[in-house]
């Protein structure tokens, strides 16, 4: 989860992306705000992190697509970890519910933990300034990152549409919310 890191690879070229000249036709399926637990910041431990949560979040609030099948945004979405689920609570922007989504998290567990540990690898490597080794780890840590941002996808496809790139920061934000 290092800041910057918006490359979807070769996963990404397979799935809906959206380019800069789309327009403004989907404005109003969008994220207009995202709300986390409050103590998600503190799971965030590193300086890395704690920029990859706010850039995440940045980047969902000025150039998302989320499509909310039967109903039209720009919505404000608060996600969080209930027991062995990720709970999406989307709501209009004057706060109305509007739908309740809950995804189990066992799928995602495999990549959350060899994504974590590729994480740490990164920051031993930064620390020992191993450019080498720096390059190796963040090209796997990018891929299970295309991985997981598939798999969000693939998740919520039949209620939420969603792009590669949102599914890249919502994935980001899941990682951090199971630390």
């Amino acid at each position: 989860m290092m800041q910057g890191d918006d490359g979807a690879g070769a996963a990404g070229s397979q799935l809906r992306t959206r380019s800069p000249e789309a327009g403004d036709g989907d404005r109003g399926n969008r994220l207009a705000q995202v709300v986390l637990p409050e103590h998600a910041g503190s799971r965030a431990t590193t300086l890395a992190q704690k920029n990859d949560l706010q850039q995440a979040i940045t980047d969902l609030q000025h150039d998302s697509l989320f499509a909310l099948v039967g109903h039209s945004g720009p919505f404000v979405l608060s996600l969080s970890v209930q027991g062995r689920s990720l709970a999406l609570d989307v709501r209009r922007e004057d706060g109305t519910p509007v739908r309740a989504i809950g995804l189990a998290l066992g799928p995602f567990r495999r990549i959350i933990k060899d994504y974590r540990l590729l994480i740490d690898a990164y920051d031993e490597a930064l620390a020992d300034s191993n450019a080498f080794r720096i390059q190796a780890i963040d090209m796997g840590r990018r891929g299970l990152h295309n991985e997981g941002a598939g798999m969000m996808i693939e998740r919520l496809a039949g209620k939420v549409e969603i792009d590669f790139e949102t599914a890249r920061r919502l994935f980001t934000l899941v990682c951090l919310l199971q630390q």
